[in-house]
């Protein structure tokens, strides 16, 4: 129960979750476009940072482009036409197939399968990771033998079980979209996370470890599959003298400015990287006496450590009910909940954020299946698991967890005020 203390001043300067860094080399590219009049979504630094990620990463390709939503959606996109081919004009490329996704994610994760006319099956969450669960997965298979494409993501910088999905994917003869967004710079055994998706995607927006304040990049081995979504992405333009149009296009092109921003940014990615880290590590010391848990990093992956998350143990957190859109609690001596907490840091200028809802928990997406590894693995209904009383991993997680104060503009005098915070939530 949080017992407002006096002798905490309120921060003078708003501590965010995770805002922009700028080190001085973004304004250098900046200006370089303006100097050189490349006001447009061709030139040098465009041309620059889809080179360096390709090698970072270790793809053969890389497509820049304007976010990490529309590289998703012609990476979907694109492995749809592979699968099933070219649609009819007016279709979308999956129209009606299913596709296994990530429950617990980010909608932008899953939007593309909606844009082309697809049918999202939720895949639960696994402890280990708090990424798909591949045992999920595999059940989801024996349901559902006919897909053939999986969407998956690794969430606040931390990889899933990405190897072993990888192998059921092969097994199954399915092409694998992997969103990295949120892992750019993490590693599962050595090897970067946006190797393993057939297509693969990271994010530049504002909150992510690098930014252009937005931005995305799709990433691939094939030149003419990076060719095929370059074309796409600048509303498919024949090669003709004139304006010739033989398929549906995006204006999804990154700016050259954009692009700046994110060539001044990339030489810092590894200095944030240990920035995050060290945030992460000074919360995991900090709340070594209270009955929580600090987001798991599985042992064969080096995380990028984006957001710091917790989660409070099943016995101490105090009884909450959350709505639609608001969420009640009552305060009990030596228990917390999510809301309580952030809360309290709202109340002293800190910002936190709860863990993401699970997909099939939204309103948008409640009449798709979803598939768990608990019970008999197989698709429940929303109604079946509300009277059962079965709570998947997702839906646990997603109660019991929420996303830490992680700017790497905090400093640790500031970091140790909100531990203080959070430790008087449970007294």
């Amino acid at each position: 129960m949080f017992i407002h203390d006096d002798s905490i001043k309120k921060f003078d300067k708003k501590i965010w979750l995770a805002s922009p860094t700028m080190h001085g080399e973004e304004q250098k590219w900046i200006n370089d476009a303006f100097d050189k009049n490349w006001i447009t979504t061709a030139g040098e630094n465009i041309n620059i940072v889809e080179k360096e990620i390709a090698e970072y990463i270790g793809r053969k390709q890389a497509v820049a482009l304007s976010s990490g939503t529309a590289a998703l959606h012609l990476a979907i996109k694109l492995a749809a036409e592979k699968l099933y081919g070219m649609p009819q004009v007016g279709h979308g490329s999956l129209e009606g197939r299913r596709v296994f996704c990530s429950d617990m994610t980010f909608d932008a994760t899953l939007n593309g399968v909606l844009y082309e006319n697809g049918n999202p099956i939720f895949i639960d969450t696994e402890y280990d990771s708090w990424n798909m669960d591949p045992v999920a997965l595999e059940k989801a298979f024996e349901i559902y033998p006919d897909v053939k494409m999986i969407v998956v993501a690794h969430l606040y910088g931390t990889p899933g079980k990405i190897k072993e999905i990888r192998e059921i994917a092969d097994r199954h003869g399915a092409l694998i979209i992997e969103d990295a967004a949120e892992s750019f710079g993490a590693k599962v055994d050595k090897v970067q996370t946006g190797c393993f998706g057939d297509y693969s995607i990271i994010s530049f927006n504002g909150n992510k470890i690098i930014t252009g304040s937005s931005g995305g990049m799709l990433l691939c081995d094939d030149v003419e599959d990076a060719n095929k979504i370059r074309k796409w992405s600048t509303q498919s333009r024949e090669d003709a003298p004139w304006y010739q149009h033989e398929e549906l296009g995006y204006n999804y092109r990154m700016s050259n400015i954009i692009a700046g921003v994110v060539r001044g940014q990339l030489p810092h990615l590894e200095e944030h990287i240990s920035q995050k880290k060290a945030i992460y590590e000074r919360y995991k010391e900090g709340f070594k006496d209270l009955p929580v848990k600090m987001n798991p990093i599985p042992d064969n992956t080096e995380a990028n450590y984006w957001l710091s998350c917790m989660i409070i143990d099943q016995d101490a957190m105090c009884q909450t009910v959350r709505g639609e859109k608001k969420a009640i609690y009552n305060a009990e001596s030596g228990k917390s909940c999510p809301t309580e907490i952030l809360e309290s840091l709202m109340s002293y200028n800190a910002e936190g954020r709860p863990i993401w809802k699970p997909m099939h928990m939204q309103p948008l997406y409640r009449m798709h299946p979803f598939v768990t590894s608990l019970g008999n693995g197989r698709a429940k209904s929303n109604a079946y698991i509300k009277e059962s009383g079965m709570v998947d991993v997702g839906v646990d997680i997603f109660e019991r967890g929420l996303c830490l104060p992680s700017d790497v503009k905090m400093s640790s005098e500031e970091q140790n005020i909100i531990i203080e915070i959070i430790n008087r939530c449970f007294i």
